[in-house]
């Protein structure tokens, strides 16, 4: 392991984490378009770059969220400085933001073990499910329908149920353009949501948040409506084998596989209602 040139650990500019990311659509894992300025707001500290010279050479997400929860995503060297040990630096920078927080990560297969060894402990496995062209269908229920600024306070609220912190400055732009968000409501009172988003490939809904599985079909049916033609992608729990085979009858096929990991405590939550992960990047 070579340390040759000046190495600077520090926290990425806005134009760096873009870079990041397209880091990311190298490594094939199909970024959002405009995620940088979303991801970033969640934590603007969270995001933290290796140099050499000047030179970006390795980074990582390292995003705290309220008091006692961090995750860790777009963890990337360079081709180009592969081998070096740098991704290390930006791993111990990364842990050292996150310090006495439980952290969660979604780890690919061959990196699971790694993880493991440095203490995270699988909770539930995700596989991405894809279609690569949307059929026509009838739309959904009408309680469900396109979310607007009047509805933002309420999914803030909603959310909470199915994520270990308060996220209001992530998804206060998560869910507005390029993105579509859709809500659903019973008797009033907000049954779930779901988030449309343009990817350099297709598009993929997350998060996808219901109270039972009616919602969470009509939620899905919805977004498919307004995406007709369209390559979709969802990020699906393992436990969620109801929604799954609702997926597979309308032509989805199931690909990549993660897991859901944490080191400390695993979080409690109402896990039912989590029908797709928001992004692998951010949890």
């Amino acid at each position: 392991m070579s340390m040759t040139g000046d190495v600077q650990i520090r926290v990425l500019t806005l134009s760096e984490v873009e870079d990041l990311i397209d880091w990311a659509a190298l490594e094939g894992w199909n970024p959002g378009h405009g995620d940088a300025a979303a991801f970033r707001a969640a934590d603007p500290d969270g995001f933290i770059g290796c140099f050499v010279d000047g030179r970006f050479a390795a980074g990582i997400s390292a995003v705290r969220y309220g008091t006692g929860f961090g995750f860790i995503g777009l963890y990337i060297c360079h081709p180009d400085f592969r081998g070096r040990g740098l991704g290390r630096l930006v791993w111990d920078a990364g842990m050292a933001h996150l310090s006495g927080r439980v952290i969660g990560l979604d780890g690919v297969v061959e990196q699971q073990a790694n993880y493991g060894r440095m203490g995270f402990v699988p909770a539930y496995d995700t596989v991405r499910w894809s279609i690569e062209r949307v059929p026509a269908m009838t739309r959904a229920d009408a309680a469900c329908h396109a979310a607007g600024e009047r509805d933002i306070a309420d999914i803030l609220a909603f959310d909470r149920n199915f994520f270990p912190e308060r996220r209001d400055d992530f998804l206060s732009i998560w869910l507005q353009p390029p993105r579509r968000a859709f809500i659903c409501r019973r008797q009033g009172a907000v049954a779930g949501y779901a988030v449309v988003r343009p990817c350099r490939s297709g598009h993929k809904i997350g998060p996808l948040f219901a109270v039972d599985g009616r919602t969470a079909e009509d939620l899905l049916k919805v977004c498919l409506a307004n995406l007709t033609g369209a390559e979709i992608h969802l990020d699906v729990p393992g436990y969620q084998q109801g929604f799954r085979y609702l997926l597979e009858r309308l032509g989805f096929k199931p690909g990549f596989q993660t897991a859901r990991m944490y080191r400390g405590q695993p979080p409690v939550l109402q896990n039912a209602g989590v029908y797709a992960i928001t992004t692998l990047e951010l949890g």
